[in-house]
Parts: C-alpha cells; structure tokens; sequence
C-alpha cells in the first residue's frame, strides 16, 4: 500500500458536541491522500460511537482507544501508528479548513522543509464568530527570505510561534530521527514537542493563510480548568531546557529562554483562578522564579520591561500587593 502524504491524528475527550464538526473538517479535505488517527482517550460521552460510525463510513479513519491519560498520551500513541510523510495534529474540539491540508503539503513538500506554519484564528462559541488574532505567527520577527530557521529570527524563538500542534505540519523523518514526543500531562503537554522541533529545524517553512480554527470559550476545554493542572506549565519549562541542554544547543537560546520562562509564569499566574493563584504566586516567588534561571538577571537582559516589574513586584510584595499594582498599571496603558 502506499504511504500516506499526511498522517492527521486527533485526540478526544468527551466532545461529542463538536466532534462531528472536527472530523467532517478532515474527510472533506481536498487532499484525499491522507489517513485519519483517532485516539479515544476514555471518553465518557458519544465521542467513541460518533469516532466508529466515521470509521464505518471511510477506511481513512482509524480508530484506538485508551484509559484517559490526557492528550498528551493520545497524541503519543497516535504516533507510534502514523505512517505518512507528514503529520499534523488536531484537537477534537477545533476544525481545519477544507483546503488547509492541500496547501501546507504542497508548501513544505515544494520547500523540502521540516515545518510549516501557518495562521489560525478563533472561533468563539459563545458568539458564533471568527476573531482574528495576529499574534499566533509574528511575520515581523521573521527574515523576508524561505526557509527558515530560529538562527534567522530577530524576536524571541519561543514567541514568534505560539507553542501548540494544530497551527502546524512536520515531516515524520524528522520527528521520528528527533525522537520527539509530546510530554504527558494534563495541559501545557505540546509545547515541549512543538518549541523542541522549532529550536532544532533547519528548514521551517511559514504561510500567511489562516487554515485553522480554535474554538473558545468552550466551557469544557481544559484551558477553562487549569486551576486543576496549575504546575503543568513548569514542568514543561523544565523539560524543553533539558531537551536543548541535551541536545547541546542551550547555549544558543538561553537568553530567549529565560525572557519566555518569566512570560509563560506571568501568563499564567495572570490568568489562573481559584485557590492555586496564591500557591502558584508562592512557588513562583520562593522557587520557580530560581530555577528557571530569571533570579539574579539584570533588567537589561530582559526584553520585555513590563514583565521584568511584575516579577520584581512578585519577589519583594504578597500576592495583593501583586495585584493591586498589576490593576493600576493596566488603568494607566
């Protein structure tokens, strides 16, 4: 049998409200050439029967299931059956554009690259719309020639890119030689392998079309709960530096990685609530801020000064304090 131009593997958890949506995205692509991987990971709902029923339909939808172990693992297993040239990632509750297959393959084929990325924008399910959102590829940070690579880029490397799957396709060889693999937990689980291959890519390959829609606020997306998994995005900063120390290329990125360490922290001490806002504001304060290398930094290395006053705040007030200041400085912008 052939290979597979492009192997799509999803992963799904009780979405049953939008999986048919997701899929139909897929089978309907103009790119036919493609396989469907399909990881239940334990769902509770109709998801499992509505994947079968696609798979009764189209011998390009395969379908596996799993205990629930979060989308990280569903994503792993996807791999280990993927046998297409290329891969892209999908996440159940999101959908692509019908032509958005066709026109990433021919780019990063055409280019030879291991990556392309292109743009994506929002879908809000509480107003039935798109929204554009331009930051999830910084054209402005990135030279006027293809392909690329992170040596090229005049921002951060960890922001040019935001740090998810689905806005992107990877060439399998590299993947598979790279031994990549997305980290195990319940959120924050694609940026070790999504950062990790940008960091290690000599060719990247980027298009200015928006061929990918993120639902928002859907009330049962883990984002909307991360107060369940508030040390995820550690973890995950901890792994990708010891993936590049690794891989001996740290050295390159240390500056870039301890600016997006002080970002990612603030991002999501921001925007966590519930009671793990103030553990999440003592661990910062007491330990993370340590270990991830910002302590001790000048403000001069810092790219971002507004990030740089918020930590100094964090590290000599209490969290109302914290919040108090963080509440004024956004009256005054």
């Amino acid at each position: 049998m052939s290979i597979p131009k492009v192997s799509v593997i999803i992963a799904v958890y009780n979405v049953e409200m939008y999986l048919r949506q997701c899929m139909n995205s897929v089978i309907n692509q103009t790119l036919h050439d493609i396989e469907i991987i399909c990881i239940d990971d334990g769902s509770t709902d109709n998801s499992l029967p509505i994947l079968k029923e696609y798979q009764t339909k189209d011998i390009r939808v395969k379908v596996y299931t799993q205990q629930n172990k979060g989308a990280g693992a569903a994503r792993n297993l996807g791999l280990k059956h993927a046998t297409g040239e290329y891969l892209s990632f999908l996440d159940s509750d999101d959908f692509f554009e019908l032509d958005m297959l066709e026109k990433a393959y021919d780019k990063i084929n055409t280019a030879q690259a291991q990556i392309v990325v292109f743009r994506s924008d929002q879908y809000r399910e509480d107003l039935k719309e798109f929204i554009q959102v331009n930051w999830t590829v910084r054209m402005d940070e990135l030279p006027p020639y293809r392909p690329i690579n992170c040596r090229n880029m005049n921002g951060n490397v960890f922001k040019v890119f935001v740090g998810w799957a689905w806005d992107k396709l990877f060439e399998k060889k590299y993947i598979d030689e790279h031994k990549f693999l997305f980290q195990e937990q319940r959120t924050s689980n694609d940026m070790l392998f999504v950062f990790s291959a940008i960091a290690f890519a000599e060719r990247i390959e980027v298009m200015d079309d928006i061929l990918a829609h993120q639902r928002r606020n859907n009330p049962s997306s883990l984002s909307n709960t991360r107060e369940q998994s508030w040390d995820c995005f550690y973890r995950a900063l901890i792994a990708l530096r010891e993936t590049l120390v690794n891989h001996g290329n740290f050295w390159e990125y240390e500056q870039d990685y301890i600016n997006y360490a002080l970002h990612f922290s603030l991002w999501n001490l921001d925007t966590i609530t519930g009671d793990k806002k103030e553990v999440l504001y003592s661990k910062l304060k007491r330990e993370w801020f340590h270990e991830l290398g910002v302590t001790g930094k000048k403000v001069e290395y810092f790219y971002n000064k507004i990030e740089y006053r918020k930590y100094k705040t964090i590290m000599n007030h209490s969290m109302k304090t914290y919040l108090k200041k963080d509440r004024f400085t956004l009256r005054r912008r």
